[in-house]
């Protein structure tokens, strides 16, 4: 299984992981929020490599390099909008699944998420973070890769509460 680590912090700034999850819209254009950040922080490369690849519907993932970021990739995921888009647990735990299925199709080692869904999208935070750590614990099991999976949330009630549900699935 993979470890598993819940940190504060910024998601541009995880120079020791091999790629970074966005919380991606449609398009995958820059727009507020991480895939603002992330797009602000990889400069209009980024959105150059990512044109193609649009749109993208909820639960879908699709990977990028990462120009200017210190990580090998982007994997771009688009959560549901919460009460929106359904079965929005099904879509949210898909955005996971197929993020990770991509990090281990590319080779990738170790990986950072957002808390997908849990902004704009309106997702409760309790109820995401149980989704993304059943749905990572659940797929590490039956994948080599990666190895490392970190959650990068934006203050210290996030990481608590992802750490109780890391507590209740690992």
């Amino acid at each position: 299984m993979a470890e598993i680590e819940c940190v504060r912090g910024d998601i541009v700034r995880q120079d020791d992981m091999d790629a970074i999850v966005n919380a991606a819209n449609a398009e995958l254009r820059t727009g507020g929020g991480v895939a603002g950040a992330i797009h602000r922080a990889a400069g209009p490369e980024l959105a150059e490599e990512c044109a193609p690849l649009a749109p993208i519907r909820p639960g879908e993932a699709v990977i990028t390099s990462a120009p200017n970021l210190p990580n090998r990739h982007v994997i771009h995921c688009l959560g549901p909008i919460y009460g929106v888009d359904e079965p929005s647990p099904q879509l949210l735990a898909d955005c996971y699944r197929n993020a990770l299925r991509l990090a281990d199709e590319n080779g990738l080692d170790s990986l950072a998420f957002p808390a997908l869904s849990t902004g704009a999208f309106g997702y409760p935070m309790e109820e995401a973070a149980d989704i993304a750590l059943a749905t990572v614990v659940s797929e590490s099991r039956e994948r080599g890769r990666p190895r490392r999976v970190r959650f990068v949330l934006f203050d210290q009630g996030a990481v608590d509460i992802h750490l109780h549900a890391l507590e209740r699935h690992g």
